[in-house]
């Protein structure tokens, strides 16, 4: 989609100094690729601790200790 706006020169040089970007549209589409990523990290980040049952630090230590003895056998 073709969209006309303003980006602050200073603000855009670090784009593309951070992204290694060889052009300011290559700049651009890393970063909102890059902000809509955490964006869904962060929506999956609220809905953990939500699950009810949910394997706890010793459910998960005692899984593989059992699969460590069931491979030595």
């Amino acid at each position: 989609m073709k969209t006309t706006i303003d980006i602050p020169d200073n603000e855009l040089r670090e784009a593309i100094k951070y992204t290694g970007s060889k052009t300011k549209r290559e700049a651009v589409v890393i970063a909102l690729k890059d902000f809509n990523k955490r964006q869904r990290l962060a929506t999956l980040a609220k809905m953990l601790g939500t699950f009810k049952d949910f394997m706890t630090q010793e459910d998960l230590k005692v899984m593989r200790e059992d699969r460590k003895w069931q491979k030595k056998r």
